[in-house]
């Protein structure tokens, strides 16, 4: 996740859609086009209140932006590790993804959601994510300025994607519960694994930024990996603020295996 990253309205094409998206990924096969995933989706009836048209964006804009990039990578785990998630943490695998290619929800969430939940706040109203927007294009983080409608509209998208993904109450409301939010077992393996497959050495692993999409500062992420090294996922050495991990399982194949039988 870069939060370089240029704001865009591409959450409005779905919000979270997770439903949709586990169809989706339940269709989809390793190599298969957009094109082909929509037109496979459109002759299984799999998903019959989605018009075509809605179908078409739906894939292109929503699970192809999220989940068919870098090589395909997001499609391949998830896909793989669907029979052994439970529906939250289908929800939090997909919050991942999705904060990694919108900045602007990654941001909320850091910037905005857990300082009000540390700070005892109970809700959040769709007008204080407007002012993070509007502070957002201040400080130039759009490619452009935006009509006081599409940052209405985005402030909305923000809350909207964080009820479907577990953070908020969800329905159509202005004004939101604060539901709390603790980072699943089995994703908490997944998302350690996945910053070290993807070549994050141990310490530099523990500050990654998406940690902070569950709250959780480098001693709770020290702490995360002790309790997953009592289950067996890792050895942990840790001392001072230098922490050396062996890493059990050499591929997704291998940790995948392991979490099922957990």
């Amino acid at each position: 996740m870069n939060s370089s990253q240029p704001y865009t309205t591409k959450l409005g094409v779905g919000l979270g859609l997770i439903d949709e998206t586990r169809i989706l990924l339940e269709l989809w096969q390793p190599g298969m086009k957009p094109r082909d995933l929509y037109n496979y989706a459109l002759d299984s009836g799999s998903l019959p209140n989605i018009s075509a048209r809605r179908l078409n964006n739906v894939v292109k804009e929503l699970f192809a932006a999220r989940y068919l990039v870098k090589g395909d990578y997001p499609a391949n785990v998830l896909k793989d590790m669907l029979p052994v998630l439970s529906y939250a943490g289908l929800c939090q695998l997909l919050f991942i993804f999705t904060c990694r290619v919108n900045a602007v929800l990654a941001d909320y969430v850091i910037e905005e959601y857990w300082p009000r939940y540390a700070g005892g706040h109970t809700n959040i109203d769709n007008n204080d994510a407007r002012e993070f927007i509007l502070r957002a294009i201040e400080q130039g983080k759009t490619t452009h300025s935006w009509s006081p409608k599409t940052i209405q509209n985005v402030a909305g998208y923000v809350t909207g994607c964080c009820a479907d993904f577990g953070l908020l109450e969800p329905g159509q409301r202005r004004v939101r519960r604060i539901i709390p939010f603790r980072l699943e077992p089995r994703v908490a393996a997944f998302l350690a694994y996945d910053l070290h497959f993807s070549g994050w050495n141990d310490n530099a692993l523990i500050m990654h930024r998406d940690w902070l999409l569950f709250g959780m500062d480098d001693i709770e992420v020290r702490e995360l990996l002790k309790s997953l090294a009592l289950k067996g996922f890792v050895i942990i050495q840790s001392a001072a603020d230098i922490t050396r991990i062996s890493w059990k399982y050499k591929d997704w194949e291998e940790l995948i295996h392991a979490i099922s039988q957990g």
